[in-house]
This record gives structure tokens, sequence and C-alpha cells, in this order.
């Protein structure tokens, strides 16, 4: 293949990444791969792997030149990641990609109580701002980590009170994402959130988790200050500390509660809700 396709996916050696590029090369789409480390990309007939580090602006242009439709899956997370999240926004301006596709997170804004949405807020922001089409996909937070947030000892800890989650499968998410990517055009300047189909609290999670997996499962609400100390046996920097409890007061505060039907809307299949996540 002489040019690279014009449909490049980041994040492909991740889960929801890895999901999107299979599904489209299983439709057939030629894709361009984009990866820090090409050697660990799926081989998928008709995909070419390219380098690409969000923070290294001359690679990325090098590895975009010609994409139109570019599906960003958000970086690492680290405390420059904002930065890095600009720096190749502007390289996909450079590059000459026409629009990115991104995955944001439920109720980005420049004060949400999750102090990661903050930073998706501001990277929806630098997209705009660079005259790019966009269509931003804010996925509630992952329904694939309520049972592993209880840890080995099966209890979710965190500072949640009563409120609720409208959590979403990865599957859900990718399926959705591959919907867009097969007529981006049909979803430029687009805002979806993408959530389950119930809004459970976690002690109602808990219980779905302890019903199907047959052993005890709960959830303990801590305060803020004993979700910090709790957290202290992690080595982790301060912003990371706040990340992992605001996750906890952001369901508090009601931000991710919301159910919508966009998965359902974009891929025409009801989302998965987490006892049938768990069923496989």
């Amino acid at each position: 293949m002489s040019t690279p396709p014009p449909l490049a996916i980041t994040g492909v050696t991740g889960t929801v990444g890895g999901l999107v590029a299979r599904q489209l090369a299983e439709a057939g789409v030629e894709l361009r791969l984009l990866a820090r480390t090409p050697s660990k990309a799926p081989e998928l007939p008709g995909a070419v792997v390219l380098p690409c580090d969000y923070a290294d602006r001359a690679l990325c242009e090098r590895s975009l030149e010609g994409v139109e439709t570019l599906f960003m899956v958000s970086g690492r997370e680290n405390e420059n990641r904002l930065e890095e999240h600009k720096a190749f926004i502007d390289s996909a301006k450079s590059a000459g990609v026409r629009q990115i596709v991104y995955t944001s997170f439920m109720g980005a804004a420049p004060d949400a109580v999750f102090t990661l949405a903050r930073d998706h807020f501001h990277t929806e922001e630098h997209i705009k701002a660079a005259g790019l089409g966009f269509t931003f996909l804010r996925d509630c937070l992952y329904l694939d980590f309520l049972e592993p947030f209880g840890g080995p000892e099966g209890v979710i800890r965190g500072p949640a009170d009563g409120g609720r989650v409208a959590a979403v499968a990865q599957a859900d998410v990718a399926r959705s994402a591959a919907a867009v990517l097969q007529d981006p055009r049909a979803h430029a300047q687009t805002a979806y959130t993408l959530t389950g189909p119930e809004a459970l609290t976690l002690a109602e999670a808990a219980d779905v988790i302890s019903d199907i997996r047959g052993r005890p499962f709960a959830f303990h609400n801590e305060t803020i200050d004993e979700a910090y100390e709790s957290r202290k046996k992690w080595p982790a920097p301060p912003w990371q500390y706040d990340a992992w409890v605001s996750t906890y007061t952001a369901i508090a505060a009601g931000e991710l509660a919301e159910v919508t039907d966009d998965v359902e809307r974009l891929t025409g299949r009801r989302p998965l809700s987490l006892a049938e996540l768990l069923a496989g």
C-alpha cells in the first residue's frame, strides 16, 4: 500500500482503541494504526502501523500526513497529559487532519468535580480552537472497572455516598466509536454522552457483583479524609490522589448519574448492564 489510509486510530494497544480498530477492520475499513510501540499494535488486514507519541510533534506530523479523520483516545494519565493532548492536536492541524473523534468524559467542564474531566474539557476546547471538525464521545466511568475497584478483598471504598453512576461498558464505547468513524461527517460538530442503561449506587453495584460472582462484595463509604489516607499505601503524586478520590466525589455530587440513549442511537443496540457484562 503506497499511501497510508486516511483514517487513523490511536490507542490501538489499549482496550478501546484496539476494539475499535478490530471492528473497523472486520468491516473492511482500511486503517492507519498509530502506536508509541508499533511492534505491539494488532496485525489487521488493510492496516498500516506508524509510530506516534503525543508529545513528539514532529513524529506525529509525519505519521498523520494525509489523514482526514483521526480517532484520538485520551492519553495516559500523567501530570502533563493536557499539554501532550494539545501538542498532538496541533500536530493534527499542521498535518491537515479534517476531523478528530475524541474520547472525552461525561460532564467535561472547567469546574467538574472529577479533576480529570477538567482536562477533557480543555482538550475539547483546544480542538475547537484549532478549527477542526470534531466529535466528542463523553464516556461515563467504565463499567468494566467497578469489580476491580473492589480489589482482592471485594470492597469498593470511596466517598461516593448514595450517588449514582451510569457506568458504560468499554465494548459499548468501542461500538459507538466504530459507528461514528464509518460515517464521520454525519457526526461532525456533535457531542455524545455514552452511558450504560442504568444508574446504580456503588452499594447496588456491589450487590450485583456479589450475586453474579457468588461471593461477598460490598461498598464502604469513606469520608474524603479517609479516602486520601487509605490511598497512601500506593505511592503517587498529589494530582493522582486528587483524581482517584474525585472519581467518587463526582458520583456523590450526581455528576455521573445521567442515563442517555446515545449508545443505542449510534449502534442500534441497547448498552450492556453490569449484570450482563459480568455474565459475559
